[in-house]
């Protein structure tokens, strides 16, 4: 059986770290390259940073807090916001990341994850879904959760598969930051639907959450920032409860 991985998650403005519920009210959590390689240290199997206001500012990724975050790590290590092209992407590869994120651009412009897949491989490419509950399926948003697309969540990660992506980095825009738990039956949809890995994002709040995502909501990974920064948890605790309710994952030496 396939271990589950754990993920911490960095969101990044101004070069720092926050966190805020349900995309606003966003508090500062701290240094980048510092949490990445403390969560890193405690047995998280990759990190994430995502750059959350770039695309809505209208600007590249922050390359030089990339560099210094990669620096510091021997994990795979992902990064998204502001990548609009494939340049775009093998320039944040250059700094430091294994993997790309792409959202927003990837909604107005699909070719770019052929582009991007063709280009570096589907492994490096993560299509990154912002998704809120709607009467009629959950609706896709860009500009870090501020714009509605009128896209249907389930719909584009098929599309994304399709075009190329090596995962899909599922965010319930209504569970992120409560800490009440994944949405498992919006993640169990999207997993369902397609055939490559679905990272869960969004309510992270205990190990059981974790269980939760991976038995009911079939994820393959799950991502967690504020239980990790705040000191609610760290991933190495946090494995040994998850392997002791029988969940497979790589527990740190």
């Amino acid at each position: 059986m396939l271990t589950k991985r754990i993920i911490a998650c960095l969101d990044v403005t101004g070069g720092r770290v926050v966190k805020g519920v349900q995309f606003v009210d966003l508090i500062d959590a701290g240094d980048p390259a510092e949490l990445a390689a403390r969560h890193a240290a405690a047995g998280a199997d990759e990190i994430v940073l995502l750059d959350i206001t770039a695309t809505h500012e209208g600007r590249g990724t922050l390359l030089e807090t990339v560099k210094k975050t990669a620096l510091r790590l021997f994990v795979p290590f992902s990064v998204g916001g502001g990548i609009r092209t494939a340049d775009d992407a093998s320039a944040v590869f250059d700094a430091g990341a294994d993997k790309v994120s792409i959202n927003s651009a990837a909604l107005s412009q699909p070719a770019l994850i052929d582009d991007i897949g063709r280009r570096f491989g589907a492994q490096a490419v993560i299509v990154a879904i912002d998704a809120r509950r709607a009467e009629h399926g959950a609706e896709v948003y860009v500009q870090g959760g501020r714009k509605p697309t009128g896209r249907k969540a389930v719909e584009w990660a098929r599309e994304a598969e399709e075009r190329g992506a090596g995962e899909i980095l599922l965010t319930s825009m209504d569970s992120d930051g409560t800490r009440n738990g994944f949405d498992c039956e919006l993640t169990a949809q999207v997993s369902e639907a397609v055939q490559i890995p679905v990272i869960a994002s969004g309510g992270a709040g205990n190990a059981k959450h974790f269980t939760e995502v991976f038995r009911a909501g079939k994820a393959d990974a799950a991502l967690a920032a504020s239980i990790f920064h705040f000191g609610v948890a760290d991933a190495r605790a946090l494995k040994t409860e998850l392997a002791q309710d029988g969940i497979p994952v790589r527990l740190p030496c």
